[in-house]
C-alpha cells in the first residue's frame, strides 16, 4: 500500500509550532491561583449586625438639693453670719396651712406680721373617739406635731424620722428671717447651674450694689426698686444670661409696683400664692413649689414634678426603682395618680413627707439646710 505523501513545507511548519501550554493561572490581589482550583461558590449576602441597644442613661435624681439650698438661705439683709450662727427660736403661733416663715419686706426690710383675720384655721387634732380638740400650735411644737402625724398615718415613717431631723421646720429654722425677693431671685439664678456656680453668681449680683451696702464685708441683697432701675447689661456682668437678667428685673418690677408683696405672701392662701407667682415670667411650677416649701416654710406643699420625690415614693411603696421607665419621653418611677393617693394621707404636713421621701433614697439634702 502506497504511503501517504506529506508536503515538506507542511511538515516543517508542524515541527516549528510550539507544544500546547496550560492556560495561564489567574491572579487575584497579586496572589496566584492554581488553574485547577475550584471556582468559589457564591456566598449569600451578609446580613448587617444589629446594633446592641444600650440602656438609656437615667436622668439625675433631682435638681432639688442645690437649688433649694440657695432658696432656703436666710436674708442677707441681716448682715454677715458666723459659721455656727443659730437664730434664737422664739415661740410664736404657727399653722401648717399657712406661711410660717418670718418674712421681711424686700423694700424696707421691715418684719411682716401676719394678719389674724387672714390666717387659715388650724387643723383639728384628734382626742377621744367622736371628739376633736383644737390645740395651739407654735413654732416650738410644729415639727413635733407634724412628725407625730406622719407616724400615725404610716408606721414606716418612724425609722426615717428617728434617723433624720428636718431643720427646715425646726424652731431654729422657723426663726430665720426670709426676704422673699432674694429667695425667689436665688431660685432663678440657680436654674440649670450647680449650687457652687449659683452662689458665686448671687454674690457677684449683690456686689453690683455693694456701694449702697454701708460698707459691710458681706454685700447685702439689693432692694427690688434698685434692681428694676438697673440696665440689663449691668445685671449681666454678674454672670447672668440675658434671659435670667430679664426674669429678675421683671420680678423686681412686680415687687416695686406692689403686685407682689411680703404681706400677700404671708397672708394669702396657697392657691393664690401659686397663681400670683406662676404669672411671673421665669417661674415654673416646681420653682414656686420649692419657694413655698423652703422659703415661706409652708407645711402642706407637695411637688408631683420632682423626680427625687417620685423615686423616693416608689421605693417607699416597695417598688423596684432600678427599673426606670420612660413614657412619652418622660421618666416615670410612679404615676401622678399614685403619688397623689399616697401623699394625700399626710395632709396637712405633705412638705415634711416630701422632705423624707428625698431621704428614702439617701438623696443628699444637707445643702437644703
Amino acid at each position: 500500500m502506497a504511503g501517504t505523501r506529506r508536503s515538506p513545507r507542511l511538515g516543517a511548519a508542524t515541527e516549528a509550532m510550539p507544544p500546547p501550554t496550560a492556560p495561564a493561572s489567574s491572579t487575584a490581589n497579586g496572589r496566584k491561583r492554581k488553574a485547577d482550583a475550584k471556582p468559589a461558590k457564591d456566598e449569600p449576602p451578609s446580613t448587617p449586625k444589629k446594633k446592641k441597644r444600650t440602656a438609656s442613661t437615667p436622668p439625675p435624681l433631682t435638681p432639688t438639693p442645690s437649688a433649694v439650698g440657695i432658696i432656703a438661705e436666710p436674708a442677707t439683709r441681716e448682715g454677715p453670719r458666723t459659721p455656727n450662727y443659730k437664730p434664737a427660736g422664739v415661740a410664736r403661733l404657727a399653722n401648717p396651712r399657712g406661711t410660717n416663715a418670718m418674712l421681711l419686706s424686700p423694700e424696707t426690710s421691715r418684719l411682716i406680721a401676719p394678719r389674724d383675720d387672714a390666717q387659715p384655721p388650724p387643723p383639728p387634732s384628734k382626742g377621744r373617739p367622736g371628739k376633736t380638740t383644737t390645740t395651739t400650735t407654735t413654732t416650738q411644737t410644729l415639727l413635733q406635731e407634724a412628725c407625730d402625724h406622719l407616724i400615725r398615718v404610716d408606721e414606716r415613717m418612724r425609722p426615717l424620722i428617728e434617723k433624720h431631723t428636718c431643720r427646715v421646720f425646726s424652731p431654729e429654722g422657723l426663726a430665720e428671717k426670709v426676704d422673699p425677693f432674694e429667695s425667689i431671685t436665688s431660685g432663678i439664678i440657680s436654674q440649670q447651674v450647680s449650687g457652687a456656680a449659683a452662689k458665686s453668681i448671687k454674690n457677684k449680683f449683690a456686689m453690683l450694689f455693694a456701694a449702697t451696702s454701708d460698707g459691710d464685708a458681706a454685700p447685702r441683697f439689693p432692694h427690688p426698686s434698685k434692681v428694676a432701675a438697673t440696665p440689663l447689661e449691668t445685671l449681666r456682668t454678674a454672670g447672668l444670661s440675658q434671659r435670667k437678667a430679664e426674669y429678675i428685673q421683671g420680678l423686681a418690677a412686680r415687687f416695686t409696683s406692689g403686685e407682689l408683696s411680703a404681706q400677700m405672701l404671708q397672708d394669702a392662701p396657697y392657691d393664690e400664692v401659686l397663681a400670683k407667682l406662676l404669672a411671673v415670667r421665669g417661674l415654673g411650677r416646681w420653682s414656686v413649689e420649692m419657694f413655698a416649701c423652703f422659703g415661706l416654710k409652708r407645711m402642706d406643699v407637695f411637688s408631683l414634678g420632682d423626680l427625687g420625690v417620685q423615686r423616693g415614693m416608689a421605693a417607699f411603696a416597695g417598688r423596684d426603682v432600678a427599673k426606670l421607665r420612660s413614657k412619652g419621653g418622660k421618666w416615670k418611677y410612679m404615676s401622678e395618680q399614685d403619688m397623689v393617693a399616697l401623699s394625700d394621707k399626710f395632709v396637712p404636713y405633705r412638705s415634711l413627707f416630701m422632705w423624707y421621701m428625698w431621704r428614702v433614697e439617701e438623696t443628699d439634702v444637707s445643702t437644703m439646710e
